[in-house]
């Protein structure tokens, strides 16, 4: 009998064995997202660079870093970004949205 121990401790052998090199029989999915135009999706917002950090949760500076390319916006940032950019009032929308019900 297959226990949710006994599916997890298999899901971490298999983790396990995946880092330790083995690869045959292990199906990876990789999306890539483009590196974005952080300058340009924040003027198209019509947001300053303070009030653009403010409305995606990151410090001003970390902005001013990604748009002077001193720094690389990664993992859930360029994600948002990423969607920023194809769906700007959607995504401002939900972060709209999200702040009300936290406030």
């Amino acid at each position: 009998m297959n226990t949710a121990f006994d599916k997890i401790m298999s899901g971490l052998c298999d983790a396990k064995s995946y880092l330790d090199g083995e690869r045959s029989g292990f199906v990876v999915h990789e999306i890539e997202i483009p590196e974005p135009d952080v300058r340009e999706i924040r003027e198209r917002t019509g947001l300053s660079q303070v009030a653009f950090a403010r409305s995606i949760g990151v410090a001003p500076g970390t902005v001013r870093n990604w748009e002077q390319g001193r720094r690389r916006p990664h993992g859930p940032a360029r994600v948002l970004l990423a969607l920023l950019n194809e769906e700007p009032a959607a995504v401002q929308n939900m972060l709209i949205l999200g702040s009300k019900r936290t406030s």
